[in-house]
């Protein structure tokens, strides 16, 4: 892995009306051309994303959206999708390009009910200088707004200097999927089992992110397969600081580990890092209460081509029929595609959601707890259905309590 993943990038997302100018202004802050520009209305039509670097934040995402207020049932479709985007980025920019705000109104109260941070962006001035209603009814919104011409660079730096300002401001400190649990000098075994799943050449993205956190830390790293662990322990002086395996093995890792060294799974570490374990280890005991003709979500944020050893698709619907015993339903949603409507199903089972940002991840889960559905995800999931949940949660107490609880 070179690049920084997408999913610890920060994400600025541009929305506005048809002809505001985002793609143009999205052009000038990347310095790429990112996105087609046309004085025709709704020539973006899906989200276009660009990853780049921005100091001294970092590596970030740019999205570029569909205007807000696209016609017709295609429009609406675009409006929708431009929408959900709104939901899960780290700073919005709303672009102005016209002389009155009408869309632009709603995506602030809605920006601000999700506690996005914003930006209000007077574009195109050096077609027409905002008149005083507009900047009268931008400066009355209390957010920060910066006027810019994306044709000729006025104000360009002036923006990038704003939104460094609102993200080293107003986002909160990265959690870390393993460096939050070691410290300098601790010896931490990560346990990576090589199936037809695992990707060619290298690691999955959890693992590597798990042994650069470790090494940030200054610990110790020792990476094994599954059936190398108690030979592991065997060869060394003193016992390590916890174990971390792939859920798909965590049964038999488990069985070979002493219940005094601490155990956890990289998706269930995922769900601290990336979401809210507690509220994840509350709806994994659903999964105890499920019943004949169930259905289930199995949500996949990214869009991998499933193999004969997937684990969400071929793996854990499995398991789940095994260990049941019951005839359950069981739908999958792939990508960024998310189901409005989730009452139909009896829990969701969600992917670690290595790929997308942990303000995504939080945006299903809003999602699902809104509708009443419980919310797991995939180690959790598995753990509980190999009956070592009580032990991978040792590592964050208060989860652990939550399972518990909703377990009865």
């Amino acid at each position: 892995m070179i690049d920084t993943p997408k999913g610890l990038r920060l994400h600025i997302g541009l929305f506005g009306a048809r002809n505001a100018g985002k793609s143009s202004l999205a052009n000038a802050l990347t310095g790429q051309q990112i996105s087609i520009v046309s004085n025709v209305a709704g020539t973006t039509t899906d989200p276009v994303e660009k990853a780049c670097e921005l100091a001294p934040v970092g590596p970030v995402v740019f999205i570029d959206t569909a205007g807000v207020d696209d016609v017709g049932e295609l429009g609406a479709a675009r409006v929708r999708r431009s929408l959900s985007v709104l939901e899960w980025v780290d700073l919005a920019l709303i672009v102005l390009g016209g002389d009155e705000v009408g869309a632009e109104a709603e995506l602030i109260r809605r920006a601000k009910t999700l506690g996005t941070p914003v930006i209000i962006v007077i574009n195109q001035c050096d077609r027409r200088k905002p008149d005083a209603e507009m900047l009268a009814a931008a400066n009355a919104s209390g957010l920060p707004v910066v006027t810019t011409s994306a044709a000729t660079g006025e104000g360009i730096e002036d923006l990038r200097a704003e939104i460094v300002r609102v993200l080293k401001d107003g986002t909160e400190p990265d959690r870390l999927i393993a460096g939050d649990l070691a410290k300098a000098g601790d010896t931490i075994i990560l346990v990576t089992p090589i199936d037809t799943g695992a990707p060619k050449g290298r690691l999955i993205l959890p693992q590597v992110q798990a042994i650069r956190e470790l090494l940030d830390a200054h610990a110790k790293v020792v990476v094994v397969q599954e059936d190398r662990v108690a030979e592991m322990l065997g060869e060394l002086k003193n016992p390590p600081k916890f174990i971390m395996c792939d859920s798909q093995v965590v049964e038999a890792v488990a069985a070979a580990t002493p219940e005094s060294i601490p155990l956890t799974t990289f998706s269930v570490q995922m769900a601290y890092a990336k979401c809210d374990i507690e509220t994840l280890a509350e709806g994994t005991a659903a999964l105890t209460r499920l019943k004949d003709g169930d259905r289930i979500l199995i949500a996949e944020t990214c869009s991998h081509h499933p193999q004969k050893d997937d684990i969400g698709r071929v793996k854990i619907p499995r398991w789940l029929r095994q260990k049941t015993g019951l005839d359950l339903r069981i739908d999958v949603a792939v990508g960024k595609d998310f189901p409005e409507d989730l009452t139909p199903y009896a829990v969701v089972i969600q992917c670690g959601g290595c790929v997308v940002t942990r303000r995504h991840m939080l945006m299903r889960l809003r999602a699902a707890r809104a509708q009443g559905v419980p919310m797991t995800n995939y180690g959790l999931t598995i753990c509980h259905l190999q009956g070592v949940i009580e032990r991978v949660l040792g590592c964050h107490p208060e989860a652990l309590a939550a399972y518990r609880r909703a377990r009865g």
